[in-house]
């Protein structure tokens, strides 16, 4: 589908999600502005007004008193926005351990940061790579969360797909033997493609419920140890774990920062895991959610498209990717039989690969690359067959070599394992 004569389908949600992050960006600066506008004016007139009392009472316009009490102020508040005053050490080792691990996560309180040279080139070395290897570790585990719950709806799907068979009519078992009247615990794979299993994927809803519910228990129980131990209004608690959860950071709040703590130990220990799991879970459901919202700027599409029909134009042609097809090829369960030189018993392989949430046998993945790797033979064998005027080889059409947007990444990790509900026609 095309809109606006020649506009694809992908760069129209493009750019309505532009417009809509545009719109949405301008309404939270008017609301921020009215909600804390008048606490700044506030605050900064207070401070204005004791600052003037205490030199007319105490200075007496003395020009040089006046300079020394501006250094004083400037110093104080250095030293209190690099956690010398009236907190703990910022660079003994367990202060640079959470450091990095604003740095690993994203997070980036700023209430800690490198004052020399040779550490903030460090933090940019450092920084890239650790980087990566958050945004690894949170995709992965976004795919093994997915997996866990995918597999928990997938059971409650089988159950009540066994209760309607029941009702319905005995299997074929039943049939043979009636010692078993109940389907069986384990479904081969005939009985599983004849109850709709063989193509089943759990709803983007029900795993984004479980996602919230999960993320809410967490950063409950993470307020509720917070609030005693720094202080905090419970409310405040949970304004930190979302803030840190969400890898946003402000800074205002930051947890173990105060010189002493019960079980300190214990308490910092706690505090990695809580902030590695909330981490975990609120960016798996942040990516679910950004599936909802792909849906619904599917359904605007859909809805300006019927509005306007003559604005639609025949849909533009994908660019093709021999490495999309081989990566793509092996996302759904099709048995794959060639006839060249790869003999039909080692060929005909089930390439049902999911992403790398799902444990797979030795055999099969030497099986499934050896499938890999006869492709790519072909294909080089065929180049030089052109190269040696032989004549072009027609390539079999292959719909899934299509290289869709968005392919890699969270999002299709995420889109990967749920049954979406395509709202426009393609």
């Amino acid at each position: 589908m095309c809109l606006c004569g020649g506009l694809a389908e992908d760069n129209a949600r493009f750019i309505l999600l532009a417009v809509v992050l545009a719109v949405y960006m301008l309404a939270g600066a008017a609301l921020f502005q009215k909600l804390e506008s008048d606490l700044e004016v506030r605050q900064a007139t207070e401070f204005w007004k004791v600052y003037h009392t205490f030199r007319e009472q105490h200075l007496q316009e003395n020009s040089s008193a006046v300079e020394r009490l501006q250094e004083l102020l400037y110093a104080y508040g250095n030293a209190s926005s690099n956690g010398i005053i009236n907190k703990r050490r910022q660079w003994d080792f367990p202060g640079s351990l959470h450091f990095v691990g604003t740095i690993v996560s994203t997070i980036g309180y700023g209430n800690t940061a490198p004052q020399t040279t040779v550490g903030r080139a460090v933090v940019i070395l450092y920084g890239f790579f650790g980087c990566s290897g958050g945004i690894l570790f949170f995709n992965l585990f976004l795919e093994r969360i997915i997996t866990f719950l995918a597999w928990i709806l997938r059971s409650i799907h089988l159950q009540r797909l066994k209760k309607r068979a029941r009702r319905k009519a005995p299997s074929r078992r039943a049939s043979k033997s009636s010692n078993h009247r109940s389907l069986p615990d384990i479904l081969d794979d005939e009985e599983q493609e004849e109850l709709g299993l063989e193509q089943w994927k759990p709803s983007v809803y029900w795993v984004m419920l479980y996602l919230s519910l999960f993320s809410c228990v967490i950063a409950c129980c993470a307020a509720a140890l917070y609030a005693p131990l720094e202080g905090w209004t419970y409310f405040e608690a949970l304004y930190f774990c979302f803030v840190s959860f969400a890898t946003i950071g402000f800074g205002d709040f930051v947890s173990t920062q105060k010189q002493d703590y019960p079980q300190v130990h214990w308490y910092r220990l706690a505090n990695f895991f809580i902030l590695v799991l909330g981490c975990c879970c609120i960016y798996s459901l942040l990516n679910v959610t950004s599936i909802v919202i792909k849906q619904g700027l599917n359904y605007i599409i859909e809805k300006l498209q019927c509005q306007h029909p003559d604005m639609a134009a025949p849909h533009l042609p994908r660019r093709k990717s021999s490495l999309s097809g081989v990566y793509h090829s092996r996302r759904r369960p099709t048995k794959i039989i060639r006839k060249d030189s790869i003999r039909a018993e080692e060929s005909s392989v089930d390439t049902a690969r999911r992403l790398s949430g799902e444990l797979i046998s030795m055999e099969d993945f030497l099986s499934a690359n050896h499938v890999v790797l006869a492709v790519m033979q072909k294909q080089l064998h065929e180049a030089d067959q052109m190269k040696k005027g032989h004549g072009p080889v027609t390539p079999t059409p292959n719909p899934s070599r299509r290289l869709k947007p968005g392919a890699v990444g969270p999002l299709a990790i995420a889109s990967e394992k749920f049954e979406i509900k395509t709202t426009i026609n393609r």
